[in-house]
């Protein structure tokens, strides 16, 4: 028999949402990536300046103001300044970044370095492949989090910070998120990496942890979503959080590997 109870309804309330606004976002996000060139930097400078607005949104700034346009033109011209490689403007305009406040300065690192990070990956020799490994891991950690913690249940992983996360949850997802890096692998080589299923162990533990920071900052400011532009999902920062922690990450392994792609 179907669980039509109403603890069920709300467990399973906001799939059908997140379903259907995963089936437009990841085919225009896989276009994107696809594509590359103006067509995928557009998409990280308006993720990056969708976060910056969403972040300083929630910390009372008013972004319909100059200082608001400023806000928001920061991450886009770092992003311009690291598609030309000028590394040390981009690090001069972080810093310049913090003469606004040290609270409302994070966003802007935050997605100056995550948008950075994205850009980087795709520059890669192995570009295409190498971003989707690390967007496929951070959703398939989110996604059988999510399902594995509904279906499962069990103890809490942080009851502080997010009560609604599971230690099955996260396990699920650290499973999923390894499966996943696996094929992507495999797909991008046409052999199986056990080297590949590692790095997406590492790189899933960095969005599960990139998504309980989101979780807390949301907690500390008494907010439950971080906008509602994405249906089941809220905002651009709840969807992106953990790419927000597992991007920079990639980015250092494949600086550390020389540029080698995850399974080689």
């Amino acid at each position: 028999m179907s669980d039509s109870s109403p603890a069920a309804t709300a467990r399973w309330g906001d799939l059908q949402k997140r379903v259907l606004s995963s089936l437009v976002l990841i085919p225009l996000a896989f276009f994107c990536l696809w594509r590359g060139g103006w067509v995928y930097d557009l998409m990280v400078m308006a993720i990056m300046a969708a976060m910056v607005w969403e972040a300083e949104t929630l910390l009372g700034q008013d972004m319909h103001s100059w200082r608001g346009a400023l806000f928001l033109l920061w991450p886009v011209c770092a992003a311009l300044v690291a598609l030309q490689h000028s590394w040390l403007c981009v690090a001069v305009l972080v810093g310049v970044a913090f003469m606004f406040g040290n609270l409302t300065s994070w966003p802007i690192l935050i997605s100056v370095v995550a948008g950075v990070s994205l850009l980087l990956l795709r520059a890669a020799p192995e570009g295409f492949w190498t971003v989707l490994f690390t967007i496929a891991v951070v959703v398939a950690s989110d996604s059988c989090a999510y399902l594995t913690g509904r279906v499962v249940g069990g103890p809490k992983l942080a009851p502080a910070i997010s009560p609604g996360k599971t230690v099955s949850g996260s396990l699920g997802g650290l499973l999923g998120a390894i499966v996943m890096g696996a094929l992507v692998a495999r797909a991008a080589s046409g052999a199986w990496s056990l080297q590949a299923a590692g790095w997406a162990f590492v790189l899933a533990v960095a969005a599960q942890l990139g998504d309980l920071a989101e979780s807390g900052f949301k907690r500390r400011l008494g907010v439950k979503d971080s906008g509602t532009l994405i249906p089941g999902h809220g905002g651009v920062l709840d969807r992106f959080d953990g790419i927000l922690a597992a991007a920079p990450v990639a980015a250092c392994i494949l600086l550390l590997r020389h540029g080698l792609p995850f399974w080689q």
